[in-house]
């Protein structure tokens, strides 16, 4: 069953209107004001109105006159990819409209630190190299006899981690060490922002910014699986619950192919999704460790302890392993290692990947959820071993 061109208007009429709607929340970030005495000229919704008509229409046009299905279908998913992104914007936005109402102090310092950390070089040229690395993967060979895919999946995943993890430490090293040695923290002291405040501002500001990376390199990692088994000539994946949602609203045609679009890229991103928060959550957990010894060290002394701290907490199951039973002084170390230190191979998503049957959804989420409260608690105890050190820490 297809639908006629005035059916097929009114869907795209519709998706237009969700791409303006989902525009709003980030534009009136960008320009409050602005945006404000737009909604209250009544002359702007009729503007607002046309210009949702007329990217409805034009979208229609476009699209009836491409009947080639794969056309379709990839523009729908640059649609997908242009809503995922919008709704990354708005997300931040809403979580610092509800921290400054909810914690004024403290949310100031965070988006002071939020807005510092994504303006720095540093910020844009790990996340630049980030985007290029996971796209050289693709030609990369590896001799895997047939698994090339999942081998790409792995090193994405793994390097929308370290990128955000290194733009973590180093961010969170340099602006608490630069704050409490430069003096400049004495002036936010001076003001009603207490320690506890400040600290904890500037952690959740950094990791904001770092959740800010991740997404980017998440869209990202999404389109480089996307082109993966183009690249290697295999037949790309098209679930079968979005085909049958598609043909049950709209039948087939243009419509339900560009929709189809849509539905893979939004399909593919809730697949990545499991593994994105289990690599946030070891970013968390580093800026965490971070934080704490900013607060007392240096950066050049804070850097080479949180990578010691990275190598041993993923080295530690590896070391138990190896000494079961025969070296006792290395056992010892590794279970010293593995009570102190935080278990980092709890987040790696390598052995769900390269399995030869993919997980049950419920179990792997139920593990997420698990790991993820993992990384808060820890990250909550390594917070409060920062503020016992930042508490006698002479700021003059």
């Amino acid at each position: 069953m297809t639908i006629s061109f005035p059916e097929l208007l009114v869907v795209y009429v519709v998706l237009a209107l969700i791409q303006v709607l989902a525009a709003l929340p980030w534009l009136m970030a960008l320009d409050p004001n602005l945006v404000r005495l737009r909604l209250r000229d009544p002359a702007s919704w009729g503007w607002f109105l046309l210009l949702v008509v007329g990217a409805g229409f034009g979208l229609a046009v476009f699209l009836s006159s491409n009947a080639d299905p794969g056309t379709l279908t990839f523009w729908g998913r640059g649609y997908g990819a242009a809503l995922h992104l919008q709704l990354i914007a708005d997300f931040f936005v809403l979580v610092f409209a509800v921290l400054l109402r909810l914690w004024p102090q403290g949310a100031a310092v965070a988006l002071a630190a939020f807005r510092e950390g994504v303006r720095q070089p540093m910020f844009w040229v790990l996340a630049g190299a980030g985007f290029c690395l996971m796209w050289f993967s693709i030609f990369l060979p590896y001799f895997t006899f047939g698994e090339d895919a999942k081998m790409v999946r792995e090193l994405c995943f793994d390097l929308a981690m370290l990128f955000s993890a290194a733009f973590g430490v180093i961010a969170a090293s340099m602006s608490i060490s630069e704050e409490i040695e430069g003096k400049t923290a004495i002036t936010l002291m001076s003001k009603p922002v207490s320690r506890r405040q400040f600290l904890v501002g500037k952690f959740v500001g950094i990791l904001l910014a770092a959740l800010t990376m991740t997404s980017l390199l998440g869209c990202n990692l999404v389109a480089v699986v996307y082109v993966g088994p183009w690249y290697d000539q295999e037949p790309s994946a098209r679930p079968a619950w979005v085909l049958s949602l598609v043909n049950s609203i709209t039948g087939t045609g243009e419509s339900a192919e560009f929709l189809n679009g849509v539905g893979f890229w939004l399909h593919d991103v809730a697949h990545a999704l499991p593994g994105l928060v289990l690599g946030f959550g070891q970013v968390m957990v580093l800026l965490a460790v971070a934080v704490a010894l900013a607060t007392r060290l240096p950066m050049v002394a804070t850097l080479p302890v949180c990578l010691l701290i990275f190598f041993l907490g993923h080295l530690t199951p590896v070391l138990s392993t190896v000494s079961q039973n025969r070296y006792p002084l290395i056992k010892f170390m590794s279970d010293l290692f593995s009570t102190l230190l935080p278990g980092l191979e709890f987040f790696d998503m390598g052995p769900a990947i390269v399995r030869d049957s993919p997980l049950a959804l419920g179990d792997f989420a139920l593990y997420t959820a698990n790991v993820s409260l993992y990384a808060v608690l820890y990250s909550v105890i390594a917070l409060l071993f920062g503020l016992i050190l930042f508490e006698d820490r002479d700021l003059a």
